[in-house]
């Protein structure tokens, strides 16, 4: 097969291509329902991805419930990204040991995992390259993202089923998986007819095709994919104006609606940790109770927490509607000149997982509406 071809394959393909990642020495890594919510964790089997399964979504809720199509890709995006594999939650940078001439420091370069993603969907390819934006840059490479982003493998599926927290599509991020996959995936139909449009996204991709067993796309084929995806966009009801949000934003720094939300924000950080493009961290020195070892670590912060911010003297953000002005103006305003693209893909994810259903878009336009008739994107 060649890149950019596109074929079919069934069930069996599908646990085919599984297979073949495992052979090629990849962990692969997908969703899988545990503890009532679509989580990602090590796949040994196609069979193991949910099935016949859907997501309710709204401010501060979340469920599961059965969708009665039997579907392996009938929902939408739950608590994880796959930040968690390519830039860990808790990193040693190094270790320190106490020996006879003194202490002697081994920095950590652990051998990166080979990590095969199978269902990144296509905010999450987005957001996978915005971090890459960040923590790619000349000059600043995060060495660790760096070899695991590079060892990657994505296998995207295309979205069939946005939640109602999704707004991807005003952000030009969804629900159609743009550049950055190896293979692509549209989920056609179910059970033991289940049949999935299969595209190629570059060369390994296209090697790795080769082993699975395919047919060639039919005309209704891709029509059907294109159906599912538009019928996705279509249930898409959020959506955000980027267009002069940022001047707007900060000119609307000291606007008192700041206020009103943080009589509501718990500052408990949940939407940056869920946020698949937040790179923030701490670095914490730990040493055992002999003194014989330290290690230096890293990990996840957030701009919520009152000692992000300290510094000699106290903490420059003190109150939870100066954290949260902080958050979403760099998420939607800043992050466009630092990075050259807003740092929000549209995930939905901070809505759902706020316990007290704060809603970005709903906020951004509050403290920074545009004109009424062009307020509400789509």
């Amino acid at each position: 097969m060649k890149v950019a071809d596109r074929a079919v394959i069934g069930a069996f393909g599908l646990e085919q291509l599984i297979q073949a990642l495992w052979t090629h020495g990849y962990e692969v890594v997908g969703p899988r329902v545990r503890d009532g919510a679509i989580v990602y964790d090590t796949l040994r089997s196609a069979s193991e991805l949910p099935s016949d399964v859907a997501d309710e979504q709204e401010g501060g809720r979340y469920r599961l419930k059965p969708r009665g199509d039997g579907l392996r890709f009938g929902y939408a995006v739950g608590p994880h990204s796959w930040k968690r594999y390519l830039y860990p939650p808790l990193l040693t940078l190094w270790t320190a040991r106490k020996t006879e001439a003194g202490f002697e420091v081994a920095e950590s370069d652990p051998e990166a995992p080979r990590y095969a993603f199978v269902g990144v969907r296509a905010c999450e390819l987005a957001a996978i390259a915005v971090q890459d934006r960040v923590l790619l840059g000349p000059g600043h490479a995060d060495p660790s993202y760096s070899a695991r982003r590079q060892a990657a493998f994505l296998v995207a599926v295309n979205c069939a089923a946005p939640a109602a927290t999704c707004f991807c599509a005003s952000m030009g991020t969804g629900p159609r998986a743009g550049a950055g996959f190896d293979l692509a995936l549209t989920e056609l139909s179910a059970g033991d007819r289940a049949r999935f449009l299969l595209e190629i996204g570059s060369e390994r991709g296209a090697e790795l095709a080769g082993e699975v067993a395919t047919e060639a796309a039919s005309e209704q084929d891709l029509a059907a994919a294109d159906a599912v995806v538009a019928r996705a966009e279509a249930a898409i009801v959020r959506g955000l104006e980027l267009d002069g949000l940022e001047k707007r934003l900060v000119e609307r720094c000291d606007d008192p609606h700041w206020d009103e939300v943080g009589k509501r924000c718990l500052s408990c950080g949940n939407c940056t940790l869920v946020c698949p493009t937040c790179f923030c961290t701490a670095v914490d020195d730990v040493a055992d109770l002999t003194g014989a070892q330290a290690e230096r670590r890293r990990r996840w912060d957030s701009c919520f927490t009152l000692d992000f911010s300290y510094i000699h003297g106290g903490s420059v953000r003190t109150s939870p509607g100066a954290r949260y002005r902080q958050w979403l103006t760099h998420k939607l305003g800043s992050w466009q000149v630092q990075f050259g693209t807003p740092g929000c893909v549209g995930c939905g994810r901070c809505i759902t997982w706020c316990p007290v259903g704060i809603d970005i878009t709903a906020e951004a336009r509050a403290v920074a509406p545009t004109r009424p008739e062009r307020e509400v994107v789509r």
